[in-house]
């Protein structure tokens, strides 16, 4: 895991280069390299997290006879692709998968990344051919952005390392539509600095005389399989598969741990780690649990997760998360993270740095289990078209669908609608009487065996959530130094979630049943069987009428902020000043923050970038 850079050609100096690279410095703070072909022809760089090999052979840009590889991320089964490309032949001089890279692609070129199990956003120089070959995992994981400076091509892992090659650092055209489609754009090539692209996931790329051609390499839809009809089975190997997820998960040469909330997909990650480490002879150190405590505010599930811990007999340690030093290094934290999004990073930021301080630099996380298995209450709907419109199976999920929102006052106002669908299907029974109360597409979808819930799924986790949840992880982890590795977002696992059909994953009364059946021998009951979702998130309600409260309001009666050109100031403060002085929901508090996002993020990003530029251009 580390920040990668690199231009075609070389068309800057060494000096400035390294300079660029170095705003990658906390992605990669054990060290640095950089590689220049002989004729300046390419310029690689890299800072590295030092996770596997520790030793100085693991350094990068990795070098083999005909090419040159700088990466950023994992291969979780390198050691079994190694043992295959042994018996070919190929012998090895280090512990790296990087080395891995290297040979399976000197084997088998662009079709090596099918084999690959992992996270990963790495270039290849091809000193033969003088071409450059860039891949980006199956689901996003790892970031890649790009940008054509004249006749040049300049890659990185983050948009602050490119700024220093732009002629200039302005918004993009596009931040209007970006700033109001804040779950949208992450899939999208667009960015908010004008001139700089996001290269896809699930890609590779081939830039050779001046020219970037993309080829997809994965679609989940084509790697769907049968699965046993019987549920009782797919507990049984969704178990099977989720454990060896985990077990491959903890090769590390550094302490690992996880961050543990007490629901139901951060205990699932915890007890499929305790079980994989059973099997390994080599787990090394893993029993470390980061719980984020946020106490007087609804989101805070400390009680959950330490009885989690000690269920498994892992040790926990407790994170009181400060708000007040929070909103003091917020802007620090916004320029890391580089985007737009709807929440603070807070709560995020300072587990993960807590992670670090405790010298724990890899984190295996239960992110993707909510897009997976529709962790959301809203997508739970979708599962109307696949029953039919049968009232005995609306009820059973709208059942589900009541019982996922927190008992809070600030989530319980959103729930009337779901209530009101509710005392209709119970008091009746009877279609006919349901059917006034349904959208008109709705009324359309009266037929059996669809796939309308994983079909709404597929969206969510490919195209529009979990591209999101991904980026914002990366930065949230990666600010500090710390590694986060996602069993739920194994190929294996996610094909097999995407091939089961939707009785599956919501049955008598509950969200994510194959997921809490399948993990539930190794929990308490009452973790793993708890209804209702509360996420890691932000009490942000509670913060701005309390911790925060100063701060928004010199925030929002400041000359600068009234003067801002990046949002509409009068209906934005009116916005705050509701959630600071009102009794509102979490959602309206959400979307006052996202509403403020763009003004904060001119102070935070572009401001400094444009710092960054003219110092490194020494303009």
């Amino acid at each position: 895991m580390c920040g990668i850079l690199g231009t075609v050609p070389a068309f800057k100096s060494p000096q400035f280069f390294e300079r660029a690279l170095n705003l990658l410095a906390h992605r990669g703070p054990n060290g640095s390299g950089t590689w220049e072909g002989n004729e300046k022809e390419v310029l690689l760089g890299h800072r590295r997290l030092s996770i596997l090999d520790l030793s100085d052979s693991g350094k990068q840009p990795m070098h083999s006879e005909r090419y040159v590889i700088t990466h950023n991320g994992e291969i979780y089964n390198f050691k079994e692709i190694k043992k295959e490309l042994e018996q070919k032949g190929y012998v090895f001089k280090t512990q790296t998968d990087t080395e891995v890279i290297l040979a399976a692609y000197a084997e088998w070129g662009a079709q090596c990344l099918q084999k690959l199990n992992g996270m990963w956003a790495f270039a290849i120089w091809d000193k033969k051919e003088k071409s450059l070959f860039l891949s980006r995992d199956r689901f996003g994981k790892k970031p890649l952005f790009y940008a054509f400076v004249g006749t040049a091509f300049v890659f990185g892992s983050e948009m602050k390392a490119l700024v220093p090659f732009l002629p200039e650092v302005k918004l993009s055209k596009d931040f209007q539509w970006m700033k109001e489609n804040l779950f949208a754009y992450e899939p999208t090539d667009k960015c908010l600095i004008e001139g700089i692209l996001r290269f896809p996931a699930a890609h590779f790329g081939i830039f050779k005389n001046g020219k970037l051609t993309t080829t997809k390499y994965w679609d989940t839809r084509e790697h769907l399989h049968e699965v046993p009809q019987q549920y009782s089975r797919q507990v049984a190997e969704f178990r099977e598969l989720f454990i060896d997820a985990c077990k491959i998960r903890l090769r590390s040469d550094v302490p690992v741990g996880t961050a543990l909330s007490g629901g139901v997909d951060s205990s699932a990650i915890a007890a499929g780690i305790a079980q994989a480490a059973k099997s390994n002879a080599n787990n090394g150190d893993w029993q470390h649990a980061f719980i984020a405590s946020m106490p007087n505010t609804p989101l805070d599930e400390t009680p959950y997760a330490k009885q989690v811990a000690q269920h498994l007999n892992i040790q926990s340690h407790v994170i009181e998360i400060d708000a007040l030093k929070g909103i003091k290094n917020l802007e620090n934290a916004l320029y890391h993270f580089e985007e737009l999004y709807i929440t603070s990073p807070v709560p995020m930021v300072q587990t993960y740095s807590a992670e670090r301080k405790a010298g724990v630099f890899v984190s295996i996380d239960g992110h993707g289990a909510d897009e997976l298995f529709s962790g959301y209450d809203t997508f739970l709907l979708n599962a109307f078209w696949d029953c039919g419109l049968n009232p005995f199976a609306i009820k059973n999920i709208l059942e589900t669908y009541r019982g996922i929102v927190p008992p809070f006052a600030q989530f319980k106002k959103e729930m009337v609608g779901v209530e009101h669908y509710f005392q209709r299907v119970s008091g009746s029974f009877n279609f006919k009487a349901f059917m006034p109360y349904l959208g008109s597409e709705l009324k359309k979808a009266v037929k059996q065996n669809t796939t309308a819930f994983n079909d709404a799924l597929f969206k969510l986790f490919h195209t529009e959530n979990l591209p999101t949840l991904l980026r914002n992880y990366d930065r949230y982890a990666m600010m500090s130094g710390v590694e986060i590795r996602m069993p739920f977002l194994d190929h294996r696992i996610v094909s097999y979630c995407f091939s089961i059909p939707w009785t599956s994953k919501i049955r008598n009364g509950y969200t994510k049943t194959l997921l809490r059946d399948a993990v539930s021998p190794f929990l308490p009951k009452e973790v793993i069987y708890r209804k209702y979702k509360m996420g890691f998130q932000t009490p942000i309600v509670d913060w701005m009428k309390g911790a925060w409260k100063e701060y928004f309001l010199n925030l929002i009666n400041s000359p600068d902020f009234s003067q801002s050109e990046w949002i509409d100031a009068a209906i934005v403060k009116k916005q705050i000043e509701n959630v600071l002085f009102s009794d509102v929901t979490y959602r309206e508090g959400e979307l006052a923050y996202a509403a403020l996002q763009p003004y904060l993020w001119e102070k935070a990003v572009l401001n400094r970038f444009q710092l960054i530029w003219s110092e490194i251009n020494k303009v």
